[in-house]
């Protein structure tokens, strides 16, 4: 079952700089910075009401999101769902055909468990599904 957007991915180049703006424009609170090693990424989470904007920045020039702000460019790059039991969501959405980037989750920052559905099968969007023990 799909509960709330756990969060909004945002892909920046430099994650210090865009804490800046989003700390003190926006009057936001970092909750520190995690780096994910899987994924090629430095992360923040800002909480906002009962989601938080994600803002990642690449590790690597040849890592997912460093390749999205290429031919894409910095902004939007993923929105995350929360679900009770993303291996049962994950099961239930092959066999109805949705293709997957991941048929068996995996670690995700936060301490989070996730798995990413294709944008090809979600109308453009890159969507998450994401599972967190709280």
């Amino acid at each position: 079952m799909l509960k709330k957007i756990d969060h909004i991915g945002i892909a920046v180049k430099n994650l210090d700089e865009a804490l800046k703006f989003y700390e003190e424009k926006l009057g936001l609170k970092a909750t520190g910075t995690e780096v994910v090693e899987e994924q090629k990424v430095r992360i923040a989470f800002l909480p906002l009401g009962e989601s938080k904007l994600e803002l990642l920045e690449s590790t690597d020039p040849e890592g997912p999101v460093a390749k999205f702000i290429e031919s894409r460019g910095e902004g939007v790059q993923h929105i995350a769902l929360r679900v009770d039991n993303v291996e049962e969501k994950v099961k239930e959405l092959e066999e109805q055909g949705v293709r997957l980037i991941d048929k068996t989750p995996r670690y995700g920052a936060g301490g989070a468990r996730i798995a990413f559905l294709h944008p090809k099968s979600t109308y453009g969007i890159l969507l998450e599904l994401c599972q967190r023990d709280e």
